[in-house]
């Protein structure tokens, strides 16, 4: 199996972690009679060797080994041996690199997955399905394989993969080989009815949805919703792998929030992907999972909710109230799923603050999170609650800050509930005033009631501010991100934090000079004394903070004309926020938006992250930004959300953008 091995210059290869030295142990490791050592070895590959799916050179010296091993039957595992093989190979990208020429190794070694389509072991079998349709490149034996083992196969795992195979096989040889994609797509047709059991039937749907859309049955929603129910009885309720029970410890979480039915996870999620737009259809669809009997439907149909809200911003309001439905469920892993979604969801979990507060009102040991390390947090059916922006989260958050344990993370909550949460305000700021000014958590306490005051526009809370500004000691951890959080809430409070001008003054020669001057500006209005600050920042290439300097720049308006050669050599190059940054300042700087539409709507096409900036000026700009209304109405009425990068902050930072589109179109917006 490893001939040769020793003869690879490895410590002369890399992987994500540097020098490729360890893999030959890896490779052996692979091959181990101890099952540990094996799951070690193949974490290995996948953690530097296979990292986040890159190929290294390594990784290319590695598939003859890998090779050598899944053709070896005494190995155990060769299932996911031949499963990273297939993540290896699985690149349809530039045509040279590594990627490329792993991909044309396997090609080149077809016939070795053409024998273990035939294996003994199903777990190989199911593998090498995936394999023969990207690595054997003869289109005309791959179809008379798979067709042949569809014939002979039982185990359900493997017809599983076999359908897989056949919709990959489809999407990949139209339109160049027409007829023996109709033949693939025919058999889907087959294996999509009677007499095939659910889940085989759900997998060919699945893959016709996304390589045979006319072939797909009227009915498709109610037959999908059937069909599952129909699996899950097969399945049968012995043994549900929820575990409720146990130590509250990160682990033990992440385990119940897996989906404990996988396969029927995937079923989904595929034809999910497949029908991409179509969200009625979606929605029904997720009705359905969510009114399922099983609460291992309920569980997946919780999460691809998520993944559909996520992208789409239409269609939610029913899915979400059926996710408040099983907040009720005795499974652990439904109901953390459930909190765990509508924490997410932010002001869309609104049709399901019923149950939320019904939950929190006669629950109150849900309020706070006592995890097993690390800090207590609010709990997530009251952050959910209060995320939504219901007001009967308020005295629920009161309860809590009178309480004998406050989570730090409270204050993170506050800005969704707007004016419902200003009873909380001498709360809020009593517990600042308290915060221990030389703590080695001074941050994680600090911070979160600063954005919280200063979303409720506390004048009252300033001495407490400014006594973290004059009182934290040099070493303290994070003194930074305080001392920015403070400066931020002074500016939110304008005018009635004059008494802070001296300690903003202080700050415009530190790290904190922009936040400073923007702080100062909102404060006292004076250009004087902030305009050099923002110039020197500007005209310094190598400073991060020339956007932010931008920005405040255009807030100053007239007052910042002496900073316009510079905006407009900054709007002209640059990375596209800075660019579109600039192009916002110079236009209310100047009133010339004439020479920057272009700049501007480029930017709010290529890079959404642009948009909430570009808006935010059109918002300030009242009337003097119309040109740039077409722009934010086609926002409005677009479906899909902005951006699809920012991970779990995707829908807040929507809603965020939508918002500032309606308030600038209705002329409520703020300079």
């Amino acid at each position: 199996m490893f001939r040769g091995i020793d003869e690879v210059d490895w410590a002369s290869l890399r992987h994500a972690y540097g020098s490729a030295e360890d893999v030959p142990g890896l490779l052996r490791g692979l091959a181990s009679a101890d099952p540990v050592e094996r799951q070690t070895a193949l974490d290995g590959m996948y953690g530097a060797v296979h990292h986040q799916g890159g190929v290294y050179d390594s990784t290319l010296a590695c598939v003859p080994f890998l090779l050598a091993l899944v053709g070896r039957e005494e190995v155990r595992d060769r299932a996911e041996v031949v499963d990273l093989l297939v993540s290896i190979g699985d690149f349809d990208g530039a045509p040279d690199g590594p990627a490329a020429s792993a991909r044309d190794a396997l090609r080149a070694r077809g016939d070795v997955f053409e024998r273990l389509a035939g294996d003994a072991d199903p777990g190989v079998r199911r593998a090498a399905a995936g394999a023969l349709v990207r690595f054997l490149d003869r289109p005309a034996r791959v179809l008379d394989l798979v067709r042949e083992r569809i014939t002979v196969e039982r185990d359900e795992r493997v017809l599983l993969a076999l359908a897989e195979s056949l919709g990959l096989f489809a999407r990949r040889y139209r339109p160049a080989d027409a007829a023996r994609t109709a033949e693939a797509v025919r058999l889907l047709t087959e294996l999509s009815g009677p007499p095939h059991g659910p889940g085989l039937r759900l997998a060919a749907l699945g893959q016709l949805a996304g390589c045979a859309e006319d072939r797909l049955p009227a009915d498709l929603v109610p037959t999908v919703v059937r069909l599952l129910r129909d699996r899950s009885e097969q399945r049968g309720r012995a043994g549900h792998p929820y575990d409720g029970s146990g130590p509250d410890t990160l682990a033990g979480r992440l385990r119940r929030l897996r989906p404990s039915d996988e396969e029927g996870a995937r079923l989904l999620r595929t034809l999910h992907a497949a029908l991409g737009s179509r969200v009625p259809d979606r929605v029904a669809l997720l009705c359905g999972q969510l009114t399922s009997p099983d609460p291992l439907d309920r569980c997946n149909g919780v999460w691809m909710s998520a993944g559909l809200i996520r992208e789409w911003r239409t269609g939610h309001a029913q899915p979400v109230a059926l996710i408040g439905n099983q907040l009720g469920a005795k499974e652990g892993r439904l109901h953390d799923a459930a909190v765990a979604v509508l924490v997410e969801l932010l002001a869309l979990a609104a049709p399901a603050a019923d149950p939320l507060h019904a939950l929190v009102t006669y629950r109150p040991e849900l309020r706070i999170r006592h995890a097993e390390r690390g800090a207590p947090t609010l709990g997530g059916p009251l952050r959910a609650l209060a995320g939504a922006g219901d007001a009967r989260a308020v005295p629920l958050l009161a309860e809590v800050l009178a309480g004998p344990v406050v989570p730090n993370d409270l204050g993170l909550v506050i800005p969704h509930l707007g004016g419902a949460a200003v009873p909380l305000a001498p709360a809020l700021r009593r517990r600042l005033a308290r915060v221990p000014l030389d703590a080695s958590d001074v941050r994680e306490r600090a911070v979160p009631l600063l954005s919280a005051l200063a979303a409720l526009g506390d004048v009252e809370s300033v001495p407490a501010v400014l006594r973290l500004l004059r009182g934290m000691p040099d070493g303290v951890r994070q003194r930074d991100a305080v001392t920015a959080a403070a400066v931020r809430a002074l500016g939110v409070l304008g005018g009635a934090a004059r008494e802070a001008t001296p300690e903003l003054r202080g700050l415009l020669e530190t790290d904190s000079a922009v936040a400073a001057a923007d702080a100062l500006w909102s404060v006292t209005g004076d250009a004087d004394a902030v305009l050099p600050v923002l110039l020197r920042e500007l005209s310094d290439p190598g400073s991060g903070q020339r956007p932010h300097a931008a920005a405040v720049l255009g807030r100053l308006g007239v007052a910042a004309r002496p900073a316009l050669p510079g905006l407009r050599e900054m709007a002209a190059s640059g990375d596209a926020w800075a660019r579109a940054t600039a192009a916002c300042a110079v236009w209310r700087t100047a009133g010339e938006p004439e020479g920057f539409l272009p700049v501007l709507r480029s930017a709010w096409a290529e890079h959404p992250r642009t948009r909430t900036t570009i808006a935010e000026c059109v918002s300030a700009l009242g009337p003097a930004g119309a040109p740039l209304h077409d722009v934010l109405r086609a926002e409005l009425a677009a479906p899909r959300r902005h951006r699809s990068d920012s991970g779990g902050h995707r829908i807040g930072e929507d809603l965020a953008l939508l918002r500032t589109c309606r308030e600038a179109l209705a002329g409520q917006g703020h300079p």
